[in-house]
């Protein structure tokens, strides 16, 4: 009998998983043997930064099957020993740096290979609600799932709890709770006692390794799939189990990764959970920000009442605007913040690269805007797309005319560049309505 694919085994978890809803799984590991990890270090990236062994991956492909057989062996028998994550920070905007963690390439290889067997099995609990960093499941269909959430309501929530932000999440998950979470469907102990190495194998930052007693390191292959179990546990089940039931009216909970929104039609409702919510969170150690968690008036403007408050989420700003049919309809914008971040993004590239041949620059910054229109591409938001392209094309003349002292590109002699070298135009990739 021929050995089954990684796809197959897949495919038998996620049925097992679908079949027996309430049971704990004791038997997992043992799906990953060779070809799976062959298969997880296909699927890891191999042009990220290298861990605290600076290993890469064109040394480490020098032996691979070597390679793969002692990570595995190890693995199984329990003699893989987790390395710290290496401390980097990355630009959040508005001077301030958000914290990620990059391990090892063979620990990404592992913790692949591990999501890879643990993911099939959560995809048949997780809700229909929660969008990030699932199979299958994307920014756009949560803001589609939100567009038709609220006009589904027939446009009119009265109240949406919404901007709700949790506090360094990923810093302050309870690796306790984390552990209960998992083994209420998982209680293979070689794969739990990986996670655990994982939880407790510290941060290299400064020349020297901290142990941290919470959180879970953001940047790891495995962070994010520990993300949705535990904001399922914590946030998902318990409002459609617990608190829907107990609503005066309709409510609808829309999440991705740790930003989440809860639509309502009873302002009631609305106050009810917010009173509720920070407690719900504090029992599991997370803390909302309360600055940034606040009840937003989304009615449908009508009459002499005009206009709406409005909402950022997902890097979009969403209000109330007329269709062409005249109709009042949820529209969305990139968020001003995000047009600004990605603005200034491409100045600082033409102004590092300035001296770079003229072509090679014109294809890099093609890259750049076809990336932003294939995100912020969305029906409504042309303003905002048209505002980006002309911000690329002032950043990108205004940095060619400063190659020398002579400032010999004004806007004619640009126009007449770019009628060889053309910007892409923006335009709509995802359509909504």
């Amino acid at each position: 009998m021929e050995p089954m694919s990684v796809y197959t085994k897949q495919q038998r978890i996620a049925e097992l998983a679908r079949l027996m809803p309430d049971v704990s799984f004791t038997s997992l590991a043992y799906h990953i043997d060779l070809e799976w990890m062959h298969d997880a270090y296909r699927k890891t990236r191999k042009d990220g930064a290298a861990g605290v062994d600076d290993v890469t991956a064109e040394e480490y492909e020098r032996d691979l099957e070597e390679n793969l057989l002692s990570l595995l062996e190890r693995f199984k028998s329990g003699r893989y020993i987790a390395p710290p994550v290496k401390r980097k920070y990355i630009p959040k905007g508005e001077g301030r740096f958000r914290p990620i963690g990059i391990p090892t390439l063979e620990d990404k290889i592992l913790q692949r290979a591990v999501v890879m067997v643990l993911t099939p099995l959560y995809e048949q609990d997780f809700l229909d609600c929660s969008y990030g960093f699932r199979p299958e499941r994307s920014v756009h269909q949560a803001l589609e799932s939100l567009w038709k959430g609220v006009m589904g309501m027939g446009g009119c929530p009265a109240w949406a709890g919404l901007e709700v932000d949790i506090k360094s999440y990923f810093d302050t998950v309870n690796r306790k709770q984390l552990r209960e979470f998992l083994r209420k469907r998982v209680r293979d102990g070689v794969l739990l006692r990986i996670i655990g190495k994982w939880l407790k194998a510290g941060v290299f930052e400064d020349g020297a390794i901290h142990y941290l007693k919470e959180g879970t390191p953001q940047g790891g292959v495995v962070s994010p799939l520990f993300s949705n179990i535990y904001l399922h546990e914590v946030l998902d089940v318990w409002f459609e189990e617990e608190v829907k039931p107990r609503l005066n009216g309709q409510a609808e909970l829309i999440r991705f990764a740790d930003d989440y929104v809860i639509l309502f039609t009873d302002k009631r409702d609305a106050l009810r959970v917010q009173e509720v919510l920070p407690k719900r969170f504090g029992k599991y150690g997370l803390t909302l920000h309360d600055d940034k968690t606040r009840l937003v008036d989304f009615h449908r403007p009508s009459g002499s009442r005009r206009h709406s408050e409005t909402f950022v989420l997902l890097g979009f700003t969403h209000y109330w605007g007329k269709s062409r049919k005249g109709n009042w309809v949820v529209q969305r914008k990139t968020a001003q913040k995000k047009l600004k971040t990605a603005v200034l993004k491409v100045y600082k590239w033409c102004r590092v690269h300035r001296h770079d041949p003229v072509k090679e620059q014109w294809q890099a910054l093609c890259r750049k805007m076809h990336g932003h229109y294939g995100f912020y591409g969305i029906t409504f938001n042309m303003r905002s797309l048209n505002r980006y392209y002309e911000q690329v094309k002032r950043a990108w003349r205004k940095w060619l005319n400063r190659r020398s002292r002579n400032r010999d590109m004004p806007w004619d002699r640009f126009n007449r560049l770019l009628e060889r070298y053309r910007l892409p135009r923006p335009r709509i990739v995802h359509k909504f309505v």
